[in-house]
């Protein structure tokens, strides 16, 4: 398998790549015009050949998703884009955006036409200021040269894009909590069933991907479902960008195809783990949400979803956070805690209070006041907050924790009985 390929990120190396003069000079919206040139069920059906499955973090099979949209017309459809970007660790979406803006919506408007959508809409976290400036400019060009608007591309065609920018919360990263956010209410999950794609963005269908997700489309177009199905793994394919953070020697992300072994990602793209890849101690794959992979495992896995499910833990965004022999793992995960403790949104009560009972007993272990008892109290909180809320941020509350206690045990062990950390 090569690791070679790049997708996303061919032309990023260009200057003012992410105007649409520069974008065009390497057969930019090409792919849009090819695709309205099929129907639309051979579009959703080119991208289930592909099988291009979620990058936002889910991993949920985008063709699939596609085609839960009704095709009749009584009902205007929606078509929007996840740019929240809330995971710690991860910074993959920005540099897309702020790169080549212009991938990301031909990938739109390849996506609108498939599903029927006039109207879209680009929801970007609040803090990502230069990506949406650069994203009003690159929405203004399109709009300007014919890629949007009335009659794209010539036809009886129609999609409209504007951005919206986000107030910070973890939660609209959501898809439901994302639409009541951009609905101008408080961004909380909705109780599912009914799913967006019947009763999403004001009452209509709407289909909701990542930003990673959308771009990776028109290269599907370009060269086909099957070409791009042939890349990664089985269950795993395309190519993948990674957010490499924490003690590594280079980080940044990395465009590489899924199913390339953890070590090697590390090592030949990151410029190794800081002191060597024996001082590794674990890794966190998929942001913060996923559980820590202690070094053992990272010396064998391979980075596709079944892999990283098979260990112990999960692919979600991609952002890999790498922590050598220096890091207390406990004061690591209260950190993260807290962190979930504050993006709770309040709505469901094993979150709401399970989240702020664990910062508190992860903060009573970290400052050497921990009690017999605190570690199987924490497995039991979390017990309680998995699988029993609307949506999946108290399952993320929980998978740090769990998971570091289930691989470092010995390291709470030593701080309930000695006050302090073990490292240093």
């Amino acid at each position: 398998m090569s690791s070679k390929v790049q997708i996303l990120f061919k032309n990023i190396h260009k200057k003012d790549s992410h105007t649409y003069k520069v974008y065009c000079q390497d057969g930019g919206y090409k792919q849009a015009e090819r695709a309205m040139s099929m129907s639309t069920e051979d579009v959703i059906d080119e991208v289930k050949r592909a099988g291009i499955r979620g990058r936002g973090g889910a991993g949920f099979p985008a063709g699939l998703k596609w085609s839960f949209i009704p095709k009749d017309n009584s009902r205007d459809k929606y078509l929007v884009c996840n740019a929240d970007e809330g995971e710690p660790g991860t910074c993959k979406d920005r540099d897309i955006m702020r790169y080549t803006p212009h991938m990301l919506i031909e990938g739109m408007v390849i996506a609108a036409y498939a599903v029927g959508a006039e109207r879209g809409y680009i929801y970007i976290r609040g803090e990502f200021v230069r990506e949406a400036e650069i994203l009003e400019e690159a929405i203004k060009e399109a709009y300007d040269n014919g890629r949007l608007g009335k009659n794209i591309n010539g036809k009886k065609i129609r999609f409209d894009l504007a951005i919206h920018r986000g107030g910070g919360a973890y939660v609209c990263g959501e898809e439901t909590g994302l639409i009541e956010s951009l609905e101008g209410k408080k961004g909380q999950p909705r109780v599912k069933p009914p799913f967006p794609a019947n009763i999403g963005l004001w009452g209509g269908p709407t289909v909701i991907n990542n930003v990673e997700t959308l771009a990776s489309v028109p290269s599907i177009i370009e060269n086909g479902g099957e070409w791009y199905g042939n890349l990664g793994v089985e269950k795993s394919s395309g190519t993948k960008l990674f957010s490499i953070s924490g003690h590594v020697n280079k980080p940044g992300n990395y465009e590489v195809e899924l199913g390339i072994p953890m070590k090697t990602l590390i090592e030949e793209y990151a410029g190794g783990v800081r002191g060597g890849w024996d001082n590794l101690k674990g890794v966190i794959p998929g942001g913060s949400s996923s559980a820590i992979l202690p070094k053992d495992v990272c010396d064998t896995v391979t980075m596709d979803y079944d892999a990283i499910a098979k260990a112990g833990s999960m692919l979600g965004s991609g952002a890999m956070i790498v922590l050598d022999k220096s890091v207390c793992i406990v004061k690591a995960v209260e950190r993260l805690s807290r962190f979930y403790r504050h993006e709770s949104c309040g709505q469901c009560t094993p979150c709401r209070e399970g989240t702020g009972w664990i910062s508190q007993i992860m903060t009573r272990i970290e400052n050497g006041q921990g009690v017999e008892g605190d570690i199987d109290l924490l497995l039991s909180i979390g017990d309680n907050i998995s699988g029993k809320t609307i949506c999946a941020l108290g399952d993320a509350a929980v998978g740090p924790v769990a998971g570091s206690i289930k691989a470092f045990r010995d390291e709470y062990i030593y701080h309930v009985e000695h006050g302090r950390c073990m490292v240093g």
